[in-house]
């Protein structure tokens, strides 16, 4: 995004990437389809020390702007939910889109280089030595990721690079990913492996409404991987299992519709009928779920009520880079232009995208971050 904003004012473009090809991580996302951006990008869909320093990139190139050039080149589309974006095809033919903008703005792509050494000369400008040999150039934009799904070539290159010219790198760690569980707390669970339904996970001041998915090391799904991001070990974790619904008022409904039902038979219709029966065993085995409706006092239905909309969930860590969808932490924006992109500290170096102590909500919310930081910074190079 950013080379081809730079092509596109005149500007000659060398993009070095150490990767077989471009573009892997647009290629794997969205189960190949690439939730390519939101239509509610607000900042207040990221994380951040600063929370205001994705303003100024995020106003000046909008989803808007990019679906306009997905449409320019005749890329069928389609919104899943909550404004996600996906390609009715395939994610190939954005990464096809931006190679073809690229190609047409006369950008040099290098691919299967790796660069092993950066030099800032006395004359302003940039020398890297890769193993594709030696390059130089008056600016140097450093668009090389975070630390997540290193099977695909992630590593800390860019924070690296950071300190090496002074910039403070914020600590780092893994986000949008599973929660893992341990003890019994993962044995309660373990066995029912693939159920998923809806629910609100709160944590921190924040919530997110979507599904939640038991696996057999812990739990998935939207839900957890959003709140994941504003969770850490020995933070308070609750889940609302049935979003939407006054419980008690469900209860006491079925309590007058079905007296003779059984608590655990009623449960099983409101929850998947695997999670339903544990939750009776493990969970309200002190009121005896397997009593008829009409056996339950009101105190009693506010017990299980209560548990329903506030289901402590302990989770003892994540499943880390491996899976994760992004990284949070990353280079200080105290020490970057939100406007240019450009280091305060070393004129002509600029920090684009997941490098940054910039971090999206799950929907399409880092793709647009990676194009508004790029178009930034393409413009001011």
């Amino acid at each position: 995004m950013c080379a081809l904003t730079a092509g596109q004012r005149g500007r000659r473009v060398l993009v070095v990437e150490h990767a077989n090809k471009v573009g892997k991580k647009i290629l794997m996302s969205g189960g190949g389809r690439c939730n390519f951006t939101n239509t509610g990008t607000t900042p207040d869909n990221y994380l951040s020390a600063n929370p205001h320093f994705c303003k100024s990139a995020l106003a000046r190139y909008t989803p808007w702007d990019f679906i306009a050039m997905v449409e320019r080149h005749g890329i069928a589309y389609h919104e899943k939910e909550l404004g996600q974006l996906f390609c009715d095809v395939s994610s190939k033919l954005i990464v096809k889109m931006l190679l073809d903008e690229c190609a047409a703005a006369g950008v040099r792509i290098e691919t299967h280089c790796s660069v092993e050494r950066v030099v800032h000369g006395d004359d302003g400008g940039y020398r890297l030595h890769t193993t594709r040999g030696t390059f130089t150039a008056p600016a140097l934009v450093v668009a090389s990721g975070g630390l997540s799904i290193p099977s695909m070539g992630a590593s800390g290159f860019g924070y690296e690079l950071a300190r090496q010219f002074g910039h403070a790198v914020l600590p780092t760690r893994a986000g949008l990913v599973p929660l893992t569980l341990s003890g019994k707390h993962q044995e309660r669970l373990a066995d029912l492996s693939g159920v998923a339904f809806p629910v609100t996970a709160r944590c921190n001041g924040q919530a997110f409404s979507n599904f939640m998915l038991v696996t057999h090391r812990g739990v998935s799904g939207p839900s957890i991987l959003q709140i994941s991001s504003y969770w850490q070990p020995g933070d308070d974790l609750r889940l609302d299992l049935l979003p939407g619904v006054d419980a008690l008022d469900r209860l006491q409904a079925l309590q007058r519709e079905r007296p003779a039902a059984e608590l655990r038979t009623v449960l099983g219709e409101l929850l998947p009928k695997r999670f339903a029966q544990r939750f009776g065993e493990v969970w309200l085995a002190h009121l005896q779920p397997n009593r008829p409706m009409r056996q339950f006092t009101l105190p009693q239905l506010r017990d299980v009520a209560s548990l329903l909309g506030d289901w402590p969930l302990v989770a003892s860590g994540t499943e880390g880079y491996r899976t994760a969808e992004v990284t949070l932490g990353g280079v200080d924006t105290d020490g970057v232009s939100s406007s240019t992109m450009q280091s305060r500290h070393v004129p002509g170096l600029y920090f684009i995208g997941e490098v940054l102590d910039v971090t999206g909500w799950l929907g399409g919310y880092n793709f647009q971050w990676a194009w508004a930081s790029g178009h930034a910074a393409g413009m001011a190079v």
